[in-house]
């Protein structure tokens, strides 16, 4: 559910922007630092959404990469974990066995 209301709410927003753009067509002029060149601000304002999405599209991938990463770190450990539990159980239901088979029948610690 979550995701079909961020797509909604993308949708809105990418159409808010055009709109945005399109009643904003008066040439302007911008500052490279080396050169000034003079472009249609719909362009501006879309290059500047299209930066800035590609930008967060970035951040998401990586998060999601690294997420990942620390998925399969904490399921190696988990698995290590469950093997020393069983390697554990293995050990103290062979040292019960081996205390009831003692002649004699019962066992005293003192």
């Amino acid at each position: 559910m979550k995701m079909q209301w961020s797509l909604i709410f993308g949708l809105i927003f990418a159409l808010f922007i055009a709109f945005f753009a399109v009643i904003n067509v008066d040439p302007v002029q911008v500052n490279f630092g080396f050169s000034i060149v003079s472009l249609p601000l719909i362009l501006v304002i879309l290059s500047c959404a299209l930066i800035g999405g590609v930008i967060v599209g970035s951040y998401g991938i990586f998060r999601q990469y690294k997420q990942q990463r620390k998925i399969k770190s904490l399921t190696a450990e988990l698995v290590k974990a469950n093997e020393k539990i069983a390697e554990l159980e293995t050990a103290n239901a062979v040292s019960t066995m081996a205390e009831s088979t003692i002649p004699g029948g019962t066992t005293t610690f003192n």
